[in-house]
């Protein structure tokens, strides 16, 4: 299978109450619905997964939600054997591990955006900068004039 669209249907940034003390925030990937997909695309399958990631911040003081679809196409014959274990509210296919990938990575840029706009604590950690304490002693070191971390 692979994924060849990505849309979203709802997205939702609130924060109910001002921040205080300290926050747990908790995040979560769901996948709703999984069904057959009307694609012409030659005689292949395509499947659309319907998501929704979540993230709460404790006490009822914020909420992202995040709804939308991800459609891939059926390239070894493998939408039936997911279609029916989906019947059962199974879904451990292999495809599983890149589909939540993808949306993460889709859905997480977004809720940063959103956490930006509505002033709370974003849910993964940025990268940070940190300076190097002041050594006494410096080792008299080569100077590079263009670092291999160089641009420029």
């Amino acid at each position: 299978m692979r994924i060849i669209g990505f849309t979203l249907s709802k997205i939702l940034a609130e924060r109910a109450k001002p921040l205080k003390g300290k926050l747990e925030i908790k995040s979560g990937l769901n996948i709703d619905n999984i069904e057959k997909d009307e694609i012409n695309l030659g005689n292949s399958t395509s499947l659309r997964f319907d998501f929704t990631h979540t993230i709460n911040y404790s006490e009822d003081i914020a909420k992202i939600e995040i709804k939308g679809s991800v459609i891939a196409i059926d390239e070894n014959d493998e939408s039936k054997e997911i279609l029916k274990n989906w019947k059962k509210k199974k879904f451990d296919h292999p495809i599983k591990l890149a589909l939540f990938n993808f949306i993460m990575e889709k859905c997480n840029l977004k809720a940063l955006d959103l956490e930006d706009q509505i002033s709370v604590p974003f849910h993964i950690p940025m990268p940070k900068l940190a300076s190097k304490p002041a050594q006494t002693e410096q080792k008299a070191e080569p100077k590079n004039e263009n670092p291999a971390n160089y641009a420029g």
